[in-house]
């Protein structure tokens, strides 16, 4: 295999195929995946994968599911806590938002790209979890700048922690740098963030 499954020997079998369905799904994208590359990544017998999951689109959507609230969901409970104020809002989730995606890199290009092929079904996922854009932060937003649209405002604070994520090749492409370089980028933009947010917020 290619790429070993993090912490594979304390998964159950069922964990493994989902790690594994995630690590192909990621590389080759949905269309070009088959089952027998989740079995191989996984180290496991094709017919045991499919006694557990029965197809690839069954798979698919386990996985899909648990990357989408991974992203999306993740701050969702400081989004909604109207007693926490905008800029508390602001000043936490870049912090554990970046930690998350610190730990899973590839979400952002996994997400994106088969949002890309299946928008009903990520909009259906994302009614799901709630809708992020009726929640306390964005009505903060507003109050806080009324003659911005405050999915504007949304997207910049997303877009922010996100964006570093998804051109991360292209960035030390272009940028050469080490592990730990761009590990210490993503650390001074939690602290950068909150202040570029407080700026827009602030500004005429």
């Amino acid at each position: 295999m290619e790429e070993q499954i993090k912490g594979g020997e304390g998964l159950s079998t069922e964990e493994k195929f989902k790690e594994a369905a995630r690590i192909v799904f990621t590389k080759k994208g949905y269309a070009a995946t088959k089952t027998r590359d989740i079995a191989e990544q996984a180290g496991l017998n094709l017919a045991l994968l499919n006694y557990y999951f029965r197809s690839k689109e069954r798979l698919f959507e386990i996985v899909m599911i648990e990357k989408v609230q991974q992203l999306f969901a993740f701050m969702a409970p400081v989004l909604n806590d109207p007693e926490t104020s905008l800029y508390e809002k602001i000043d936490l989730i870049p912090v554990s938002y970046i930690d998350m995606l610190l730990k899973n890199p590839d979400l952002p290009l996994f997400v994106l790209s088969e949002i890309k092929n299946n928008p009903g079904r990520f909009g259906k996922m994302i009614q799901a979890n709630g809708n992020i854009l009726q929640s306390s932060f964005v009505r903060q937003l507003a109050e806080k700048k009324k003659d911005v649209n405050p999915i504007q405002l949304f997207l910049n604070f997303i877009g922010m922690m996100v964006f570093p994520f998804i051109v991360q090749p292209v960035l030390q492409a272009v940028v050469p740098m080490s592990e730990g370089d761009y590990i210490q980028l993503l650390e001074q933009r939690k602290m950068l963030i909150p202040q570029w947010m407080k700026m827009m917020l602030a500004g005429e």
